[in-house]
């Protein structure tokens, strides 16, 4: 964990990967269409697609996690979508935001997802910080491990 300039915000930094047996191209449309994220994180309930037109660079959804109501409502945006190895999302809400990006590797006729987040938490939830440093890292592994058991699952 380290500080921005000015001391204001805490950022702590995230990352790991995770081996997927299935197509690159399968895991990167699945993760980069948000409203699928509910069937893989049991923390988020919903997700829904703000913006018109097929998923791609700018495309906006809204996802509210479990237990947060309408108060934990994130946005997340796709900054830059690089089907089918890379994208980097900004996820904004009333307690946190996110910068990051997923990679997506072909390995062995799998895939190798990558994740590397810089998130902030804001507010008043900024004293919580050395805790997100504590608990982000094993709440995103299970994230991605989550998507690793659907997609292996074949429920797909």
């Amino acid at each position: 964990m380290s500080n921005r300039p000015g001391g204001a915000f805490a950022v702590t930094h995230i990352s790991g990967e995770v081996s997927i047996d299935a197509p690159v191209e399968e895991v990167f449309d699945l993760v980069a269409d948000e409203r699928n994220e509910p069937r893989y994180n049991p923390r988020i309930v919903r997700a829904e697609k703000l913006s018109e037109g097929p998923v791609g660079s700018g495309t906006r959804f809204v996802a509210e996690p479990r237990g947060m109501g309408a108060r934990g409502r994130m946005t997340l945006e796709v900054v830059e979508y690089g089907r089918p190895h890379r994208l980097h999302h900004v996820v904004r809400s009333s307690y946190l935001h996110v910068d990051g990006s997923l990679s997506f590797e072909e390995v062995d006729g799998g895939t190798r997802l990558r994740w590397d987040w810089d998130m902030v938490l804001v507010g008043p939830w900024r004293v919580m910080s050395p805790v997100l440093a504590l608990v982000g890292p094993g709440w995103e592994r299970r994230n991605w491990v989550g998507l690793k058991q659907y997609i292996e699952s074949g429920r797909a």
